[in-house]
């Protein structure tokens, strides 16, 4: 197994999985690929957490869900992942009341092959790190951020670091959307 996260200027690895974009029964289901989003010339915020029925990942999950348009907006595909499978994603949506309106679809990463390969896997329990990529439409990994099983992300942040990329300027420390730039 690879103990070397992905980092930036790096090639975001191609895929193609089962995700979980729905609870209606027969539409559940749905196979992801990265060729599907770089076809989109859209950038890719993809987030993974180590397991679902847990307590920390569906606060994550929900507050992802609640800036959706937010990315959206930003010309962003979102993007959940885990290494648990589409079929407990799926009833961990019917089951708790947060995940049941998801507008972004829940990658299943059962091999665990594309955890592996950004280097993201937990060496005794081989679950993903609660890890954040952005990357641009060329598909290549702009940001990335890594945070203890215990410890949830800042969404805003990730807007914010989006925000910042998507200027090509130099943006100092704090910036924010709509604030000036640095001119070199």
């Amino acid at each position: 197994m690879k103990n070397v996260t992905l980092s930036l200027g790096a090639q975001f690895p191609e895929f193609r999985k089962k995700a979980v974009i729905s609870i209606e029964k027969g539409k559940e289901f749905y196979d992801l690929s990265s060729e599907e989003i770089r076809n989109s010339g859209k950038w890719m915020v993809m987030f993974w957490w180590p397991k679902d029925f847990t307590f920390v990942c569906p606060t994550e999950i929900a507050e992802f869900n609640n800036h959706f348009t937010d990315f959206e907006d930003r010309d962003a595909v979102l993007i959940g992942a885990s290494t648990d499978s589409e079929f407990v994603h799926a009833a961990w949506r019917r089951d708790h009341e947060d995940l049941r309106g998801l507008q972004f679809p829940m990658l299943a990463d059962t091999s665990k092959s594309l955890a592996d390969e950004l280097g993201i896997l937990e060496a005794e329990e081989k679950i993903a790190y609660r890890a954040t990529f952005i990357v641009d439409p060329q598909g290549i990994i702009r940001w990335v951020s890594l945070y203890d099983l215990n410890v949830g992300r800042n969404v805003k942040e990730v807007l914010r670091v989006l925000d910042a990329l998507q200027t090509d300027e130099l943006c100092p420390c704090n910036w924010q959307k709509g604030e000036a730039t640095l001119t070199a």
